[in-house]
């Protein structure tokens, strides 16, 4: 099983980035036994379509739950279409996001969390 969990880093002792689909980096990881992998988000300078590109990547990533700050609408539908679990309000360090998903801290939104464009209004 893997998790995505939105980077401002490339590696487990970077900070969990507040946005979802202009992340700086998405860490793929197991959260049994901390493999990973970090990809760049080429979205994150894109004019439009963010949310709904990042989404597409987690879900060809075959992540179960994605972890960030926040998600938008579109993206939380294209996560939501996937089967994705969307758990937002993660900070601290990736390592520690993945202690508190591991220890149940963490609830999955049943909606989006901010507005479409937010992370494109310098709203983080």
């Amino acid at each position: 099983m893997k998790i995505c969990i939105t980077s401002q880093g490339n590696n487990l002792t970077s900070l969990v980035d507040p946005k979802f689909g202009r992340c700086a980096f998405f860490i793929i990881v197991n959260p049994e036994t901390l493999e990973f992998e970090a990809i760049s988000n080429n979205n994150a300078s894109s004019g439009g379509g963010a949310g709904i590109q990042s989404g597409q990547l987690a879900s060809e990533k075959d992540v179960k739950a994605v972890l960030t700050g926040n998600v938008g609408p579109n993206a939380f539908q294209t996560l939501k279409a996937a089967k994705i679990d969307i758990i937002t309000g993660v900070s601290g360090t990736i390592s520690e996001a993945i202690e508190n998903y591991n220890n149940g801290k963490y609830k999955t939104i049943t909606e989006a969390t901010v507005d479409s464009h937010f992370g494109m209004k310098g709203g983080y």
